[in-house]
């Protein structure tokens, strides 16, 4: 099993560029980060772990452009991979976002994969004009335009929420395929989803019951008529030697440990000791 690193990225405390080397040169395998455009002040959707309009962190206020984030981090940093969790699509039109992951692939040596939701902030996704209930429908047709964009040399795409006759784009990802990852609760509707149009799962930070979840999962993929297993990235709290036992057991392919909102010097040791829990040699 692999080992992660998610930054809340903000406007204060460590940089996402400090913050991914210190975690390569721990031995990390991926260094991840958020995306919300912005939060309107009057909101109909709760958060899901507060309930109601009240945020758990007013990083949510504060986060940074996870792909100018990303690129400050590809700058200064060799091996480890580049990602999202999550990024939403949805608010972005995919000709200028497949832009800016390609160029992200390209100059960064093919270490981009991205971490999408759905997106539970819907005043947020409103903003952006995706209309009341059709959030999952745009995500779908976004990431085919994008897929579209990547890898056709003239790309077209005719959809319900996009459309685009045939075009040229450069530069394609070095990946053939960017792996998508779906950020999402465990559920069968949401992994029928992502058995169509993703290439794995990223949990929930308070999902539990991974086992039987993971079961589900591999079962959703097979029905949908999907090879080999589908990635696993489970968010972690705390280290817990036996719940990342039973992770490996169960089929989990990364844990993800969030880093804690303090100084460069106070996120570097916690990288260092939590790096010594994993076992990791960074070397």
């Amino acid at each position: 099993m692999r080992y992660g690193i998610v930054l809340f990225t903000s406007d204060r405390g460590i940089t996402p560029a400090d913050a991914a080397l210190a975690a390569e040169r721990a031995g990390f395998h991926t260094f991840y980060v958020p995306e919300h455009t912005h939060i309107p002040v009057v909101r109909a959707a709760a958060h899901p772990r507060t309930g109601d309009a009240t945020l758990p962190d007013d990083r949510y206020l504060r986060t940074l452009d996870p792909w100018v984030a990303l690129s400050t981090a590809a700058a200064v940093t060799d091996r480890i991979g580049l990602s999202t969790a999550v990024a939403l699509p949805a608010e972005h039109h995919p000709i200028t976002l497949a832009k800016t992951i390609a160029s992200l692939d390209h100059l960064s040596g093919g270490r981009v994969s991205l971490g999408v939701g759905f997106g539970w902030n819907t005043d947020e996704l409103a903003h952006h004009g995706v209309p009341a209930g059709r959030k999952r429908a745009v995500l779908r047709e976004h990431l085919d335009a994008m897929r579209a964009i990547w890898t056709d040399e003239q790309a077209c795409y005719a959809g319900e929420f996009v459309t685009f006759g045939k075009s040229w784009s450069w530069p394609k990802p070095i990946q053939k395929r960017i792996p998508v990852l779906l950020g999402c609760a465990g559920t069968e509707k949401s992994f029928a989803w992502l058995a169509r149009n993703a290439d794995g799962w990223i949990t929930t930070p308070a999902e539990t019951g991974l086992d039987t979840k993971t079961e589900l999962l591999y079962r959703v993929w097979r029905e949908h008529g999907r090879t080999g297993t589908p990635e696993v990235i489970a968010l972690a709290g705390r280290h817990d030697a036996n719940q990342l036992a039973q992770w490996a057991e169960c089929g989990v392919t990364e844990a993800v440990f969030g880093l804690p909102d303090r100084s460069p010097g106070d996120v570097q040791g916690y990288l260092t000791r939590l790096a010594g829990k994993l076992g990791l040699d960074g070397s």
